[in-house]
């Protein structure tokens, strides 16, 4: 598929592929509603923010696909009434779905975030989770954020690809493509049908056009600022765990699930976690931000 060139086009291939990959999007990318998930949420939101949480009285989730933030932190009880939105009605109908299961009482809005459809000044924090990569319009979605919070309120997004994080995963991920076919036989699994994890082989076309920044430090920090924010912050987090977690990633999404053992999907899960750690407590105050692989910004309106 070529790659979409007009701000039209990335919204309409991104709300396809969201809607296609909606279903599956919580099992592929291993979302967790549970401890392990509030924890991990938790964690990324007291580093982006550099403070103990408090609560905050009302939150807009932008790009809030399944819930990840949002429901987490309701469960955690760091927010009270919360506003979720997407550019994809087929995540907010998978998130709704969750909130119910989690009986957590969310309102959910289809919404481009470069026109946000609420009054000035209505949430405390606005926030999001690998969401700035697929917006064409980052000036004024930034401004967008700004016009919605009351003053004092709060900026957060998480999970945004790095230029040079970016460049160095793609060594680990073309390797585990090359030895995925052994890894298979050795496994003894079939390979995967394509676009099993994306809502089949048309919907997993549309994957690689998504995508449309990876970010320095600096870039992030432009915008916020031209937007008016101030306490501007963008830190890194997450490399050696993101040279496995892809790894791992491109391995399994090779094979057919049902052929994927327990004790690889555990050792996988449970790697991934012990180097998290490794990167939060010795890599990510000694490294520049820039060659982490994910990215965050916080920032506050004056």
């Amino acid at each position: 598929m070529a790659a979409p060139e007009t701000a039209d086009e990335i919204r309409d291939v991104n709300t396809r592929y969201h809607d296609g990959a909606a279903a599956a999007y919580d099992a592929k990318w291993g979302i967790d509603f549970g401890e392990i998930g509030r924890r991990q949420v938790l964690q990324k939101v007291r580093k982006a923010l550099k403070a103990d949480l408090g609560v905050f009285d009302r939150s807009l989730e932008i790009g809030a696909g399944t819930g990840y933030f949002t429901l987490n932190m309701m469960q955690a009880g760091v927010i009270r009434s919360a506003v979720c939105t997407d550019i994809s009605a087929g995540m907010l109908d998978t998130l709704a779905g969750n909130a119910a299961r989690l009986e957590l009482d969310v309102e959910t809005k289809v919404a481009d975030a470069e026109a946000l459809p609420f009054p000035d000044a209505s949430f405390d924090l606005v926030m999001g989770h690998a969401v700035l990569h697929h917006l064409p319009d980052l000036h004024q979605a930034f401004r967008e954020f700004h016009r919605v919070l009351r003053p004092g309120g709060k900026l957060m997004f998480a999970g945004e690809p790095s230029r040079i994080g970016d460049r160095i995963a793609a060594y680990p991920k073309r390797g585990a493509t090359r030895v995925a076919p052994l890894w298979r036989t050795l496994l003894r699994a079939r390979p995967a049908a394509e676009g099993w994890s994306d809502g089949g082989a048309e919907n997993h076309q549309l994957e690689g056009s998504v995508d449309v920044h990876a970010f320095v430090p600096s870039d992030l920090s432009a915008f916020a600022r031209g937007a008016g924010f101030r306490d501007v912050d963008v830190i890194g987090e997450e490399l050696l765990a993101n040279w496995f977690g892809w790894t791992n990633r491109a391995l399994e999404a090779s094979a057919d699930q049902a052929d994927v053992p327990n004790w690889w999907r555990q050792y996988a899960y449970h790697g991934y976690l012990a180097l998290q750690a490794v990167d939060r407590r010795v890599l990510e105050s000694r490294l520049p931000p820039a060659i982490f692989y994910n990215l965050m910004i916080a920032a506050t309106k004056a």
